[in-house]
C-alpha cells in the first residue's frame, strides 16, 4: 500500500493543519477552510492563521457543506492557478465557492503526472480517455495535453462551463463535454460497445444527476466499476479511481479492483496526502491505479 504526495507544486502549499482546518496557499493568496481529517492541534496560533489568511470559510450553522467566505480587502473572487511538471503546463481558474471548494484538488497532481506518463507510453496515435465525475477538469486537461481524445462527464452544467474556461486558459481544445449522470452515461456506452484506453473516476460520497438521479457511493460504486471494466480496452490501457470518503479504506478499493479487473501487474493503491510545513501528513483520500504500460 502506497502513500503518495505531489512534489512539483509551485502554486500550492499546505502551510498548517489542525483543529479541523487547513491553511493553504494557492498562488499568492492564503485560505483557511475546514478539513474534517485534521483532528490534531495546529502548529501556528489562531492569531497567526487570522493574520496570514486572505479569506476564511465559515460554515452555516445549519449545514455541514455550505457556508460563506470572509475575505480581506484585496482578495479577489477569482484568480488563476498553474501546474508545471514535465511537459504539462496547466492553468485553472480558482474561485471561492459556497461549498468551500476553490476548483482544484492539489493532492491529485500525482495522478495528473501518472495520466501524462501512461498516455505517452501508449503507442496509439490518439488514445481515448473517459473522465467521470470530472469536476473542473484538471485531469481531463492533463490527458488532452498528453495527446488523448478526451470525454469529460459531469452532472453539473456550471462545472462544465468552468472546465471549458480551464481548457482555454491552458491553451487546449477539442475536449468532448457531456452533462449527464455518470452511471447513466457508462450504462449507455456499454450498450453501444464503446471502449477507452484510459478511465478516470473521482466519485463523491453522494450527489445528484441533472435529472435528480441519486448517487450514493456505497450503493453505486460496485456497479459503476463493473461497467467500467467492460469499457476499458484489453491492451494499451490505464485506470485511476480516487475516493474522498471517511468510510472507505484503500483495502476496499483494492478488493473492488481485483473483483472487476482481475490481478493487475502494475496495480498501485493507497492514500494520497500532503504534508504541511511542520511535517504533519494530511490524508486526502484513497486511490487505485494501474496500467499495462511500463511507467
Amino acid at each position: 500500500m502506497l502513500l503518495l504526495s505531489p512534489d512539483q507544486h509551485t502554486d500550492y502549499q499546505l502551510i498548517d493543519s489542525g483543529g479541523f482546518e487547513k491553511l493553504e496557499r494557492f498562488g499568492q493568496y492564503i485560505l483557511s477552510r475546514p478539513e474534517p481529517q485534521a483532528i490534531w492541534d495546529k502548529s501556528l496560533s489562531d492569531q497567526e492563521w487570522a493574520n496570514r489568511a486572505h479569506a476564511t470559510f465559515k460554515r452555516d450553522k445549519n449545514s455541514q457543506e455550505k457556508g460563506q467566505w470572509i475575505s480581506k480587502e484585496g482578495m479577489p473572487d477569482k484568480w488563476t492557478f498553474q501546474y508545471r511538471a514535465g511537459s504539462l503546463h496547466l492553468r485553472a481558474k480558482l474561485a471561492l465557492s459556497s461549498f468551500k471548494h476553490v476548483g482544484v484538488f492539489p493532492e491529485q497532481a500525482t495522478n495528473w503526472d501518472y495520466i501524462s506518463k501512461a498516455l505517452k507510453a501508449i503507442p496509439e496515435e490518439k488514445p481515448g480517455v473517459l473522465n467521470l465525475f470530472a469536476y473542473t477538469g484538471i485531469a481531463s486537461l492533463a490527458a488532452r495535453a498528453s495527446g488523448a481524445d478526451v470525454t469529460h462527464v459531469d452532472s453539473v452544467k456550471q462545472v462544465i462551463s468552468w472546465s471549458r474556461e480551464n481548457m482555454e486558459l491552458s491553451g487546449l481544445n477539442n475536449v468532448r463535454w457531456v452533462v449527464e449522470d455518470a452511471l447513466k452515461f457508462v450504462q449507455r456506452e456499454v450498450r453501444r460497445g464503446n471502449q477507452y484506453n484510459g478511465i478516470i473516476l473521482d466519485p463523491p460520497a453522494y450527489g445528484r444527476g441533472p435529472d435528480g438521479e441519486k448517487w450514493l457511493l456505497e450503493e453505486n460504486l460496485n456497479e459503476i466499476l463493473r461497467l467500467c471494466s467492460q469499457l476499458l480496452k484489453k491492451e494499451n490501457f490505464f485506470f485511476i479511481i480516487n475516493l474522498y470518503s471517511l468510510g472507505f479504506s484503500a483495502l476496499i478499493v483494492e478488493n473492488l479492483i481485483k473483483a472487476h479487473f482481475g490481478d493487475q501487474i502494475n496495480h498501485q493503491f493507497g492514500e494520497l496526502f500532503i504534508p504541511d510545513s511542520f511535517g504533519k501528513k494530511l490524508p486526502l483520500g484513497v486511490f487505485s491505479r494501474f496500467s499495462d504500460q511500463n511507467i
